[in-house]
């Protein structure tokens, strides 16, 4: 037995190390195989980590980090010795005898233990490529390239300005000249050709300085180049901040570009510091006044000079077309009369030319100057809300010709999307508000001046005077239009007023309690009065209520406490703006239906103002507005059950509306139809604190109550076409809205504080059946046009959309307290061009239910953090 059990351990031992090395040979097919397998996840893998990478760079601006390029140039890699490893594989495979003893056993063994370790390093391999984050932020350029536009007669200074910032002794430099020359063009160059192409600056920072300076922004902007992370100084006092980044930058040479300034900046306020001879710093500023120069104790002043005669026509051609403008005399002769306007200034060259490089007839430009002469030259250096534009249009009568109030207004929507793209308004198309850039401005109030010297003080437009006093408008007798934005007029004003010519008179932002007594006894013409936004506004003198030329008043935004029954005198009046009109308690009696051609009325309350008082009046206010034979259009709000009950028996009055507010904190309504016909010109639908209100119904033509049928998703027979923003707040009625499939040019939808919400747009496969191609449909069109889509408080919420939506106009996305809400209607293909962003909490994005991990992907670019 001693000798039996060495020779069985022996034999143990042999058959074990047999047995092992016979695994790599027999099971040799079944390991290529797995080797593919293993192989083509790695390879998909790989794929799926540079799709992210591909986009997290060209969205965010960041760089792949050295440990995902390092395993993405070891996949390649691993792949080739693979391919080589199958290819021997078949080879293997293909010489074994009758198909399965292999020819040479040797071979075989150190192939199948290759393939049997390659399958380890792998899927080794493929458990490293599992990467949380994939790339890093980039470090901030030294210097941000920036747009640039032409540099037209501006080479010249280039090389003045190139000259100086290469003068050791030149610390800092003044660009000085009028609005529309070019400083912020040759600034841009600056930037871009001369810091743009060296490496001896440590940072160049651009910032727009404009008025009233804002200490704060300046320093916010130079941190966030400094890439100082937001939480390190966001509660940081100004002093503290202005140490910061004194102590940043005095271990830098630096570079400070100082765009549109208009008053002393204290550099050392700031945080920036003395350009001593040893940090060889510099700071480059552009402005309007020698004297800001002057101020700023510049080392060296260049003033920007216009375009010469020639140059500045030969630009202007360039712009318009020379083909264009020599086609006929009479152009030729516009051209050069707008063109030796310009004043040889670039930006106006550039604007104007480029804006009448369509007009192909002398007609044509005749048109386009007098638009430019009419419509947007009343404003100051203001952005204004579009709507509010076009109803100054409106009462101006520059849309007249069209037929109601409805069709002027769509025709001044038309005339802002040409003024935009023809770059005479700045913004976006899409954009709801529009600005005028001054020098363009400047153009458009010479041009109301029909080109004479004697009618230079037409229109008036004046921004941010403290205190204007008397002897200051003896230039203004012959005025026709005046705009006073952000200014004061002294109570002795009303002495000499006297502008028998005035039309318009618009008021905005001031801090006045109430208007000199006599302040309108002496304009006897003026048609338009806008006083929007004087908040501290209490009363109007007696004599506004005797202007019968009057046509527009606007009083939103102030406290104007009650309409006398002496208001009725103003028969002529076209349009009446009361929204926010906070504290108004009164409006007297058969005051409205005595103006006989109102075509448009507005009276939206906020929910704080809303008085038993005021709850009263309205139904009147409904009663008299349907006696009215021309009103066309009008918004309010019904606060009360009464109000409600009037607007719903009224089919004149729901033809009417435009924008409807509901506000409803009585008990007593539970149900609420709203006949299809309300919805024919109504833009803006908003339901807030309807405590009792579980029901909204549209009733179709035919008396149906909300069906679902195919004609209805057709933008022509849509009667909700005109429907732009629905806002619901602050009540538990609601299960669901899902008659928005209704509403193909819904823009913004916010729904807050509404505890019974748990989808948004329900299930429609009870009302359609099992098609599916309608189904696709309904899916197609429902939110095409929608922009923002705010959810807040919805706790049970757990829905949008059973089905992934297509969303081709959606920017934003805002979801805060939607605990339930775990998944979102998006697919590879929604808002593939449009998207901005998605904003919540980290810990209700962590939670969202994707189904596929490419797919999150795709969209945490977008992902920002709510705080």
């Amino acid at each position: 037995m001693d000798c039996v059990s060495p020779i069985l351990d022996v034999a143990t031992r042999l058959w074990d190390c047999t047995a092992k090395r016979a695994v790599y040979v027999r099971e040799l097919q079944e390991n290529l195989n797995t080797l593919t397998i293993v192989t083509e996840e790695l390879s998909n893998l790989s794929k799926d980590v540079m799709e992210r990478i591909k986009l997290e760079e060209q969205l965010k601006q960041r760089k792949r980090t050295h440990e995902v390029d390092g395993w993405l140039r070891a996949v390649p890699l691993m792949e080739t010795q693979v391919q080589e490893i199958l290819k021997n594989g078949d080879q293997e495979i293909q010489n074994k005898c009758l198909g399965s003893c292999p020819k040479n056993c040797r071979s075989s063994y150190k192939l199948g233990k290759i393939v049997t370790k390659k399958i380890d390093a792998v899927i080794e391999l493929k458990g490293k490529g599992r990467f949380d984050v994939v790339t890093h932020k980039l470090p901030c350029a030294p210097v941000d390239e920036r747009p640039m536009g032409e540099t037209v007669g501006l080479d010249l200074m280039f090389d003045k300005v190139r000259e100086c910032l290469e003068d050791e002794k030149v610390r800092s430099i003044g660009l000085y000249g009028i609005g529309g020359v070019g400083k912020t063009t040759l600034l841009q160059k600056i930037n871009s050709e001369y810091f743009g192409t060296r490496n001896d600056f440590d940072v160049v920072i651009w910032i727009v300085v404009s008025k009233p300076i804002s200490i704060e922004k300046i320093q916010r902007v130079i941190l966030k180049k400094l890439e100082i992370p937001d939480e390190e100084w966001k509660n940081s006092s100004k002093e503290e901040k202005a140490a910061g980044i004194f102590r940043l930058l005095k271990a830098k040479k630096f570079t400070i570009l100082l765009d549109d300034m208009w008053e002393r900046l204290d550099l050392l306020e700031v945080g920036i510091p003395h350009l001593s001879d040893q940090s060889k710093s510099k700071v480059v500023l552009t402005t309007r006044s020698e004297i800001v120069c002057n101020d700023m104790e510049v080392d060296k002043r260049l003033k920007i000079e216009c375009l010469t005669p020639d140059e500045a026509f030969s630009l202007f051609c360039d712009k318009a077309g020379y083909n264009l403008v020599n086609s006929y005399p009479a152009i030729k002769r516009l051209a050069k009369i707008v063109a030796e306007e310009c004043k040889g200034l670039p930006l106006a060259l550039i604007v104007i030319g480029r804006s009448m490089a369509n007009r192909k007839t002398p007609r044509d430009w005749e048109q386009a100057i007098q638009a430019l002469k009419s419509y947007p030259a009343n404003f100051a250096d203001h952005n204004i809300n579009n709507e509010d534009l076009i109803n100054l249009w409106i009462g101006e009568g520059f849309l007249d010709k069209f037929g109601d109030v409805y069709e002027a207004r769509n025709q001044g929507k038309e005339i802002i999307r040409s003024l935009k793209l023809a770059c005479l308004l700045e913004g976006d198309v899409w954009e709801v508000t529009c600005k005028m850039h001054d020098v363009i401005r400047d153009m458009a109030l010479w041009l109301s001046c029909d080109y004479q010297e004697d009618q230079k003080h037409k229109t008036i437009v004046l921004d941010h005077i403290q205190l204007i006093e008397a002897h200051e408008t003896v230039k203004w007798k012959d005025a026709q239009r005046i705009a006073l934005w952000d200014s004061n007029i002294n109570e002795e004003l009303s002495l000499s007023l006297c502008f028998l010519n005035l039309q318009t008179m618009i008021l905005r932002n001031s801090k006045m309690k109430a208007l000199p007594t006599g302040f309108f006894q002496h304009m006897p013409v003026i048609r338009v009065l806008d006083l929007e936004d004087n908040g501290e506004l209490e009363e109007l003198p007696l004599e506004t209520y005797r202007l019968e030329s009057l046509e527009y008043l606007n009083l939103r935004l102030t406290s104007i406490e009650k309409m006398p029954t002496e208001m009725k005198n103003l028969t002529k009046l076209r349009c009446l703006i009361l929204d926010y009109v906070f504290g108004l308690e009164v409006i007297a009696p058969n005051v409205i239906c005595c103006l006989s051609n109102l075509q448009m009325f507005s009276m939206i309350l906020d929910k704080s103002d809303i008085k038993t008082s005021k709850e009263g009046f309205m139904v009147s206010v409904l009663q008299e507005l349907e006696c009215l034979q021309y009103l066309r259009e009008m918004s309010i709000t019904l606060p009360t059950l009464p109000a409600i009950e009037k607007f719903l028996t009224s089919q004149k009055l729901q033809k009417c509306i435009r924008n409807l507010h509901v506000i409803l904190r009585s008990r007593g309504l539970e149900e609420m139809e709203l006949p299809l016909s309300t919805f024919q010109r109504m833009r803006s639908l908003e339901f807030e604190e309807c405590y009792s209100l579980e029901r909204v119904k549209i009733i179709m033509g035919n008396g149906e109550r909300q069906g679902f049928s195919r004609g209805l998703f057709s933008n022509s027979n849509s009667n909700f076409f005109n429907l732009v923003r629905v806002q619901i707040t602050g009540y538990n009625g609601f299960l669901d809205l899902t008659w928005l499939i209704y509403a193909p040019s819904l823009e913004r939808l916010m729904v807050n504080r509404s505890d019974n919400m748990r989808e948004i747009i329900g299930s429609t496969d009870d009302d359609i059946g099992d098609s599916t191609e309608i189904e696709q449909q309904i899916c197609l069109n429902i939110f095409s046009r929608l922009e923002v889509l705010w959810l807040e408080d919805l706790r049970n919420l757990n829905s949008i959309h059973s089905r992934p939506l297509s969303f081709p106009s959606l920017k934003e996305i805002v979801v805060i307290r939607c605990p339930n809400l775990r998944k979102l209607p998006l697919n590879s293909s929604s808002a593939t061009n449009t998207l901005q962003s998605i904003a919540g909490k980290p810990s209700w994005w962590k939670n969202l239910e994707w189904g596929d991990d490419n797919l999150k992907h795709t969209f945490t670019p977008f992902f920002k953090e709510l705080l």
